[in-house]
């Protein structure tokens, strides 16, 4: 059927796996996976990790991946932490609304997540998402997030190509 893509979000490993990564694997890493967002019409991709919440707020850098995406890596485990700290940066005196609360948590990214890869059981949902679920595609993997790689967000992109995203209406029958 095919669905346009502009949000890509991953989520998988914990504080423990996040801490492991080098430098250098971050980077090759996101540059893979960029790619791969960019080659399927992308312009964002996020990630969080899986894993038990810490409690605070965690790290948050941006890097462009070519001319056409940009990486956001979010350590914040804990969705409502992520979320109030979203509605914290909303400047005072205007109204808290979906439109800003979406801005504030997800910039430099426009608009929410189109696709949300999970690395993790598909009976459980991730504690970094609490607003991401509303309208976004979920694809778990059972693989573990130290073998997260192109071929993963590949299968990923190709399944969330086959739905008919309808937002929570009905298809006309």
């Amino acid at each position: 059927m095919g669905t346009s893509l502009d949000h890509v979000m991953i989520v998988g490993g914990d504080e423990g796996d996040w801490e492991a990564m080098t430098p250098a694997r971050w980077d090759d890493l996101i540059d893979e996976l960029g790619r791969g967002v960019a080659e399927a019409g992308g312009r964002w991709l996020t990630m969080r990790p899986y894993g038990a919440p810490s409690g605070g707020p965690g790290t948050r850098w941006t890097r462009e991946v070519g001319h056409d995406l940009v990486a956001i890596v979010d350590s914040t485990a804990d969705g409502r932490v992520a979320f109030a700290s979203a509605v914290a940066r909303i400047p005072g005196g205007g109204e808290v609304d979906e439109k800003r609360v979406a801005e504030a948590l997800y910039e430099p990214a426009v608009g929410e997540p189109d696709l949300i890869v999970i690395l993790g059981p598909a009976d459980h949902l991730p504690p970094s998402l609490v607003w991401e679920l509303a309208y976004g595609e979920l694809v778990y993997s059972a693989r573990p997030f130290e073998s997260l790689d192109r071929a993963l967000l590949d299968e990923a992109l190709r399944a969330f190509a086959r739905r008919d995203r309808r937002f929570g209406g009905l298809s006309p029958s």
